[in-house]
């Protein structure tokens, strides 16, 4: 089964599949070793480790399908990408997703912010005429190869407009041909409970560690019709502060010692990146 094909089964199925994010490829093997069903590669992920900036729309499209590409030679998961405003109009849409779809997504996420585009769970962020996104999504949909290539449309009206404007917009996403749609930064269970319960594809929920959705957990996700939860930046989140914690104290001490309980082994580091099987490559190729 192609990767295409295994994402919309995962979609279908509506079980809030958590779906962790990763920045680079060495994240999406922790994702896929521990049994993950699919990864994400997180626009703000990529930002933040890639350039060391915050998530207000400075990547390009290349940079993102440079790092798509080493996620999918490194992984046999498939990938949702999230590709921001689609880099430009509609027009642009067409190059954005054949470039992804090229470089390994199963599926691209695109959404109707303005561009340059913020952090969904960030303050000032507007939004473009639902007409405009929906030629949008229109030329998404005509850009794919693989007619299985799973459009995710995405809507951050809920916070510039209201929950009933996002629900509209989100329809109208749908009748423009996107697989599956998602309403960014709900602020309650109840709003969860109804995006799920008034829009007929799969819906995608963005769990934001600090942000502005609740957490119900995976289960409640599920009873209401969730397909897939995106915990989009845990990983990173969580290397970032470890980094803060292992570097402070090496700096305050000038040695390890009292941070050697949170430091991955040599062999465990030497595993996550399959070393054993490019020693077998090694010996394969070496000249008797």
């Amino acid at each position: 089964m192609r990767a295409t094909q295994t994402l919309k089964t995962i979609l279908a199925r509506r079980e809030a599949v958590s779906v962790p994010g990763a920045a680079n490829a060495l994240f999406a093997r922790v994702i896929e070793d521990l049994g993950y069903e699919a990864v994400y590669v997180t626009g703000a992920g990529v930002a933040n480790m890639h350039l060391g900036a915050p998530d207000i729309g400075l990547t390009t499209v290349t940079e993102v399908a440079s790092a798509v590409a080493a996620v999918a030679d490194a992984v046999n998961l498939p990938i949702i990408v999230d590709a921001d405003t689609g880099f430009g109009n509609a027009v642009n849409m067409v190059r954005t997703v054949r470039l992804l779809e090229r470089a390994g997504a199963a599926g691209i996420q695109i959404e109707d912010q303005i561009f340059p585009k913020k952090c969904g769970h960030f303050t000032g962020k507007d939004v473009i005429p639902a007409g405009e996104m929906v030629q949008k999504v229109k030329a998404a949909v005509d850009a794919r190869r693989d007619g299985d290539l799973q459009i995710i449309a995405r809507t951050d009206a809920r916070a510039i407009e209201d929950l009933d404007r996002a629900i509209e917009r989100a329809r109208a996403y749908i009748e423009a041909g996107a697989d599956a749609t998602f309403v960014e930064a709900p602020v309650s269970a109840e709003e969860l409970a109804r995006i799920a319960r008034d829009l007929p594809v799969p819906q995608v929920a963005n769990i934001v560690f600090g942000g502005r959705t609740p957490d119900p957990g995976r289960q409640a996700l599920a009873g209401m019709g969730f397909s897939i939860v995106l915990y989009a930046n845990a990983a990173l989140q969580a290397a970032l502060k470890a980094s803060f914690d292992v570097l402070g104290a090496l700096k305050r001490d000038g040695s390890l010692e009292a941070v050697a309980d949170r430091l991955a082994s040599f062999e465990e580091r030497q595993r996550a990146v399959d070393k054993e099987a490019w020693d077998a490559r090694e010996a394969r190729y070496r000249i008797a």
